[in-house]
């Protein structure tokens, strides 16, 4: 019978640690890939391996690794890619998106040093930012590749058995159709239980529904917030947005002085009841869910979501500068939800 080590790494001990240094060391002893049984470092090991490299914990002058890993580039990827799906014309005149999704057991990189082995929609945590326009008739090829089954559950309002709540099994593959509506902002995630087992594990993405009218031109983002528990106990030890730890903080995101900036932003955070943004130096319009672009946003500086929740930012930056944005639960950010806007 395994006994659970009475001395772990947990993430508050991580934080004393110093978060890019021990992510290094206690990635090897957390995770086994795709292991059942998941055995936790001793903290009193890691801390004397890690004394060439603590520090004070994360500060705003912190700067994180430079170096290019492929979960950098993943996460760069998602922030601006969009897919609009193969598109043909039905005999209605209606626009027809088809999609092809499937879910994979993949190593995934979420900080340097550390790789999580997740299930995955089309190999990456987040899965494909799935975008349309209202009204347009969506069809979803969906193929099992792992050993578990698995479903896709889309947000919005569509034929009951569209929904996802019946499991694909491993092997098999399940075509969902339906028209996209309403518009907004909306997520899409497994739903096979147990439901924190699954979409812990990585599988959800975000899925947009542009109104017919177009919003008004902007430079857009996505991002999706999520954290990962690395040792198995309910606690998420590493935040990341769009799936790598201080992507944005590695690499700020570039804006233009005055220019309109959207962003699409949901929650995906397991194992904690919310998750936020908060933008320093500058307020922005907060439209709940997005679906209305008329409605009257949220004038504000930090908002909060619980998982599942959604919904579309808008900026403009003032004057050129720095403009730090994270999460307002302080050991999130510390824990790699943080970056950067450069306004020039």
């Amino acid at each position: 019978m395994f006994r659970k080590p009475v001395d772990k790494v947990s993430r508050r001990n991580l934080l004393k640690m110093g978060t890019a240094g021990a992510f290094a060391v206690i990635g090897s002893a957390l995770l086994n890939p795709f292991g059942k049984t998941t055995l936790a470092a001793d903290k009193h090991s890691v801390h004397n391996a890690m004394k060439e490299q603590l520090h004070d914990g994360m500060k705003h002058g912190y700067v994180p690794s430079t170096e290019v890993t492929e979960g950098f580039k993943a996460a760069q990827k998602a922030l601006t890619a969009f897919d609009y799906g193969k598109v043909s014309k039905l005999p209605d005149g209606r626009t027809l998106r088809e999609y092809e999704i499937s879910s994979y057991e993949t190593n995934v990189e979420i900080a340097k040093g550390i790789k999580f082995p997740g299930w995955t929609f089309n190999g990456t945590i987040p899965g494909p930012t799935i975008r349309c326009t209202e009204g347009d008739v969506l069809r979803v090829k969906f193929t099992n590749a792992t050993s578990h089954p698995h479903s896709i559950h889309f947000h919005g309002m569509h034929p009951t058995n569209m929904d996802g709540l019946e499991a694909v099994n491993a092997g098999g593959s399940f075509i969902y159709e339906f028209e996209a509506k309403p518009a907004g902002m909306h997520v899409y995630h497994c739903h096979v239980a147990p439901l924190a087992r699954h979409i812990h594990k990585g599988l959800y993405g975000n899925f947009i529904i542009d109104p017919k009218k177009p919003r008004a031109a902007a430079k857009e983002f996505n991002m999706l917030m999520n954290g990962y528990d690395l040792d198995l106990d309910g606690e998420n030890e590493v935040y990341t947005v769009n799936g790598y730890a201080f992507a944005y903080q590695q690499e700020p995101i570039k804006v233009k002085v005055g220019e309109l900036v959207r962003i699409y932003l949901s929650n995906l955070t397991e194992f904690d009841p919310i998750n936020s943004f908060h933008l320093h130096a500058n307020f922005f319009n907060y439209y709940a869910t997005g679906a209305d672009p008329e409605a009257r946003p949220n004038f504000t500086d930090t908002i909060m979501q619980c998982q599942g929740e959604r919904g579309i930012l808008e900026i403009v930056f003032p004057a050129p500068g720095r403009y730090m944005f994270h999460a307002h639960q302080s050991e999130f950010a510390e824990l790699g939800w943080m970056g950067f806007f450069i306004a020039e």
